[in-house]
């Protein structure tokens, strides 16, 4: 692993006015079948895996992710992007003041078991789709 800090950190505005500042503060780099895990400071986990193929992106969503208090969902913007979020169980409300800002849309809730059934009975009933 090859932790480069960011400094100054790098700004820059988002969202659908760009009110929203992030700010980089580093840059991880990752060999493969190396994990990262964040961590904030009231114990809330979050694990990044590299493959040699890519990433495993999240801990499993109905599982580890679900133990680690996070919830995944798949929401659409405005200008029609998607996005994976992670939603720390107990801050909904807190999320769903964020998406309405944004005017974003939740597709669905990702972490149950009855979600995940129905994309994937959704994926054999329509054969798979081709890439963009």
């Amino acid at each position: 692993m090859n932790f480069i800090p960011t400094e100054p950190p790098r700004s820059f505005g988002v969202g659908i006015d760009k009110k929203i500042r992030i700010k980089e503060c580093a840059r991880i780099q990752l060999e493969d079948n190396e994990q990262v895990t964040f961590e904030t400071e009231s114990g809330l986990e979050y694990d990044v895996v590299r493959k040699e193929w890519g990433y495993y992106a999240t801990p499993s969503l109905n599982g580890r992710l679900k133990r680690f208090n996070l919830r995944a969902v798949l929401v659409k913007s405005p200008l029609n992007k998607y996005f994976i979020l992670l939603v720390e169980e107990g801050k909904e409300q807190a999320f769903q003041e964020y998406l309405d800002a944004e005017n974003d849309v939740i597709i669905s809730w990702l972490d149950n078991d009855r979600s995940l059934e129905a994309f994937e009975q959704k994926s054999k009933d329509t054969n798979g789709t081709s890439r963009e």
